[in-house]
């Protein structure tokens, strides 16, 4: 009988998880379900491009697992039951279903978080889905020169999608409001570039600035102002998603499964998680950041360890690190902030256009990756010992 593994989401980290077990296990001895609500993947990292009308390239999932023995299954998770190994799904039709595993890999990533703000989840737009970017675009190619966009938060995302819709949109009175300082997690350098290309596009900063209610057409802020905005971003923070909430696995408060350093779930063994959804820990004992730059490698991680447990194979033990902050500042500058192995920023820049090509690089080498989960498939296999899980099976690793 088959080792049932199941994926859900098909983000940067659960398709990369999904084409990485494929290339490892042998599909005689393993099913690999991939379970997404769309049939194609997201660049979710390109949102703000899509909002200001730039078209993204189609990548369909039949195409980019055909042939690799993954099945994709199109329904929206409703829930999962860990302790009977189960994950309830409802199907595009509307037909609601159950799905058996034997072990389970939780993509199911986050989305925007409204942080209970009045009148942000009625009046505001997010970016963190691309129903919510295409909502976005078609509100601004209605928005007539002169009117306000208020892009609220002051993190990676909401500086992506500020110096985004300037660049697309000179004629529009485009404003960032950052709860802390422009770019305070900078070095001196990239602070000093970040503010040079802010001027360029004219984009007007409100620092220190926390905003505390949402209005149709304005926000309001904590120390009593009342900025105009015929549009509204909100870019701060992620919410995880609820359904590991609901189950019995060990979750930090705000729902992140608790995992171990080959991304499983540290109360249930047959579960692992990757990218937003985990709590795992980096250098300096310190949580990784909800990122792309952090779920891709929690995604190699958790692939490797499970074909190593199914296949009597050597856990891997490769360190989860970061090397440097990509920043795109529109579509012509860029900044690459380097950083030290946890994350903290040292003084080394790279900036322009030069950077700007670096970030896009980096780009179509995640969704690479997505789109080419069995390049370099090897030709020969071996058998190997399966990890007690389904009696009267052996898995098959490539060799």
């Amino acid at each position: 009988m088959q080792h049932r593994i199941i994926v859900l989401g098909a983000g940067y980290t659960g398709a990369i998880a999904a084409g990485r077990l494929a290339r490892r296990l042998h599909r005689d001895d393993v099913s690999i379900t991939l379970v997404n609500a769309e049939p194609d993947f997201v660049e979710r990292v390109r949102m703000h491009q899509l909002a200001v009308g730039r078209s993204l390239r189609p990548r369909p999932f039949s195409e980019m697992f055909a042939g690799t023995g993954v099945e994709l299954k199109l329904a929206r998770v409703t829930g999962v039951d860990v302790d009977r190994r189960t994950v309830a799904v409802v199907e595009a039709n509307g037909a609601a279903g159950e799905l058996e595993y034997d072990t389970l890999v939780y993509a199911l990533g986050s989305g925007w978080n409204d942080q209970g703000v009045p009148g942000a989840a009625e009046h505001a737009h997010e970016i963190a889905s691309r129903p919510g970017a295409l909502r976005l675009r078609e509100r601004l190619a209605r928005l007539d020169a002169g009117q306000s966009v208020v892009v609220v938060g002051g993190g990676l995302t909401g500086v992506e999608a500020v110096t985004e819709i300037a660049g697309a949109r000179p004629d529009l009175d485009v404003v960032l409001a950052a709860r802390g300082g422009l770019g305070d997690w900078l070095s001196p350098a990239g602070r000093r570039h970040l503010r040079k290309v802010f001027g360029k596009l004219r984009i007007t900063v409100h620092e220190d600035t926390a905003v505390t209610g949402v209005e149709a057409d304005r926000v309001a802020t904590a120390d009593g102002r009342s900025l105009p905005a015929a549009i509204t971003v909100w870019t701060a923070g992620f919410a995880i998603h609820p359904v590991a909430k609901a189950t019995t696995l060990e979750v930090t408060g705000t729902g992140r499964i608790v995992v171990d350093g080959t991304m499983r779930s540290v109360s249930h063994p047959d579960v692992y998680a990757v990218g937003d959804a985990a709590m795992a820990m980096g250098p300096g004992d310190k949580p990784l950041r909800m990122s792309c730059a952090s779920g891709i490698p929690t995604a190699w991680q958790a692939a490797d360890a499970i074909a190593a447990r199914l296949t009597g194979g050597k856990l891997p033990n490769v360190p989860l690190r970061y090397f440097n902050q990509c920043v795109s500042l529109g579509r012509g500058e860029g900044l690459i902030q380097y950083v030290t192995a946890d994350d903290r920023a040292v003084r080394a820049v790279l900036t322009g256009r030069l950077a700007a090509v670096y970030k896009e690089l980096v780009c179509k080498g995640a969704a690479w990756a997505v789109a080419n989960p069995m390049t370099g498939l090897p030709s020969r296999r071996r058998r190997a010992v399966q990890e007690p899980a389904r009696a009267g099976s052996a898995v098959r690793a490539s060799a």
